[in-house]
């Protein structure tokens, strides 16, 4: 087997290869997607039930859509002791972190009669994805389904194509009571629009596929939608470093698909070479059918920068999803302006954020990471604003608010002002 990934210098040329290598935009997936869900919009369950046969393979009934709330016990007795365990405690991370980023109520005097302040209100109600092509990611559920709870969210509906065993005992450990067998496109619909079985939700979250993710961009204008959320990202920055830990991080974003993104920068060209070489045993070990191979030969590179500022340069403009720094490379965390999160020195493994830390694995793709973050407790609240003018305060604001509504032309809202003075 030959190398793996192909090697360029850090120049304009390849850089813009591997910018425009990224799509945010998938009229393929767009035109399907639309078909699908304008379907179930017009015939609610029925057309769910022939969506999820004909694409996920999965034959339900309107009447067996809904996981049952003795299917999640038995699923949480029938669940490995281990993994039990672990869930309890990636649960229990996530809520310490998310406690840690609830926004608070605040409450201040501008100015003497004028109180302006926030209060924090959860979403009423949301939908939460959980993929299940290859496996249905129970990390996902734990992802979307914890933050909701700790933000005081009332109704938590998930939904997964082939919820398995692990995920339902998730749900079940959670206290979740809507489960449904659903997947696709033809589930964001579901949720968004609702069906006799389904009632709409207020708000999507969770990655997908292509095609969920243009389903959630297309339902965006009636239902809010976490993010965009496409295909994984991994980039891993090195000066020096441990060459095997460094090629079982690329291979571990890698092996989420065939388009997953996985991406070493690096100043050595000697550390190049070794994790090229790592790459390529480790792959070769991996079972037969995993997609790191055809990932990497689609869309990994080894990149060799002149200097650190070039490097850092070249990833604040591509915002990865994921960004290891490793070796001297952590020093750079102060140069770090765009990237969904940072896993900082040898021993922080990618996976580790996947699944167990706390901090959330949704998080921007293709670049999204410039302008918005991760996914957070704050997603799930809503921060309303409140402001109290008293008598004393009319009196001090009036000319100013008055005089404004005259530069605008607005007449009637300077009279509103008016008739208080």
């Amino acid at each position: 087997m030959g190398t793996l990934m192909r090697t360029l210098q850090l120049n304009a040329r390849s850089e813009r290869t591997l910018l425009e290598g990224r799509r945010r935009s998938d009229p393929e997936a767009l035109r399907a997607a639309e078909r699908i869900v304008g379907d179930v919009r017009r015939r609610g369950d029925q057309a769910l039930v022939e969506w999820t046969e004909r694409l996920d393979r999965v034959r339900v009934s309107a009447k067996t859509l809904k996981v049952s709330a003795a299917e999640m016990r038995a699923a949480e007795r029938e669940a490995q002791p281990e993994i039990l365990r672990a869930i309890e405690q990636a649960a229990r991370n996530i809520r310490r972190v998310a406690r840690e980023q609830m926004p608070e109520r605040w409450s201040i005097e501008p100015e003497s009669g004028v109180r302006v302040g926030q209060i924090v209100r959860p979403i009423e109600r949301i939908g939460c994805y959980v993929p299940g092509g290859g496996a249905a990611l129970v990390s996902t559920l734990l992802m979307t389904a914890v933050p909701a709870q700790m933000a005081g969210v009332a109704e938590i509906v998930v939904s997964c194509p082939r919820p398995s065993v692990n995920v339902l005992a998730a749900a079940s450990l959670l206290g979740l009571r809507e489960v449904y067998r659903a997947g696709g496109a033809q589930a964001i619909a579901a949720l968004a629009y609702g069906t006799r079985t389904i009632r709409p939700v207020e708000k999507i979250f969770g990655p997908g596929n292509r095609y969920v993710t243009a389903a959630k961009q297309i339902v965006s204008a009636d239902c809010a939608i976490d993010l965009p959320a496409g295909p994984t990202e991994a980039v891993v920055y090195a000066e020096d470093g441990n060459a095997q830990w460094i090629a079982a991080d690329l291979l571990a974003q890698a092996e989420h698909a065939a388009d997953a993104v996985s991406i070493l920068v690096t100043t050595s060209a000697k550390l190049g070479r070794a994790v090229a070489e790592e790459l390529r045993e480790q792959c070769a070990r991996l079972p037969e059918g995993n997609p790191a191979g055809r990932s990497l030969a689609k869309t990994g590179a080894i990149v060799i920068a002149a200097s650190r500022g070039a490097a850092m340069g070249f990833i604040n403009r591509f915002a990865p999803e994921h960004l290891s720094l490793v070796g001297r490379a952590k020093e750079a965390l102060a140069e770090v302006r765009s990237a969904g999160t940072v896993f900082l020195g040898d021993y922080s493994a990618q996976p580790f954020g996947d699944y167990a830390s706390g901090s959330n694995h949704v998080l921007p793709t293709a670049g999204w990471a410039r302008s918005r973050a991760g996914l957070s407790v704050r997603d799930f609240v809503k921060c309303i604003s409140v402001q109290e003018i008293t008598r004393a305060g009319a009196r001090r604001l009036g000319p100013a608010a008055m005089a404004l509504a005259r530069a605008e032309g607005l007449t009637a809202h300077e009279q509103a002002v008016k008739v208080r003075l």
